[in-house]
């Protein structure tokens, strides 16, 4: 199976994180927590966010993004970062197997010195020129299902059924 990786930096709202979570565990996406974070990973909020979807997440934490490169190298070479600032859009990108897709904490996104290093890698999810930023669940589920259509939804069910009826 394919293995898609989504790196949260320094994420600070646990809401957000649970929600994120639960799309990890819905898409067999490898959960990574990049510290300092804006909660404890206990917290009630993160718990009721992911709702009972906790034992189906593959989730690993780090104390700081050096912990993380540290611990996972290949990452430098598969790495797309998630930006308003970038000039390339998440769509323009073709994601191998194995790759990071990271994403920066809610109120600064990520360093700018991390996406200055990596121009051609760091992408930008569309949006009017009025809209300051998509909140960060809503563009991790989009990124992540960009990479997942690419693709072709490996080992995702891509059919549902009727309760009442038959197709």
């Amino acid at each position: 199976m394919a293995t898609l990786n989504i790196v949260m930096v320094e994420p600070e709202i646990p809401q957000n994180t649970g929600n994120v979570a639960r799309t990890c565990a819905a898409t067999g996406a490898r959960l990574h927590l990049v510290g300092p974070m804006g909660f404890k990973i206990d917290d009630k909020k993160l718990k009721r966010a992911g709702l009972d979807y906790w034992h189906m997440l593959d989730i690993t934490m780090y104390d700081a993004l050096s912990d993380f490169f540290e611990k996972n190298p290949y990452a430098k070479e598969t790495g797309y970062y998630f930006s308003t600032k970038a000039q390339h859009t998440h769509t323009e990108v073709t994601y191998p197997d194995n790759c990071y897709l990271f994403f920066g904490k809610e109120t600064a996104g990520l360093p700018e010195s991390l996406l200055y290093e990596h121009p051609d890698t760091t992408v930008r999810i569309p949006m009017i020129t009025q809209a300051r930023s998509l909140n960060l669940s809503n563009a991790i589920a989009i990124a992540a299902y960009e990479v997942l259509r690419q693709w072709n939804y490996p080992s995702l069910l891509c059919e549902g059924q009727l309760r009442e009826f038959q197709w």
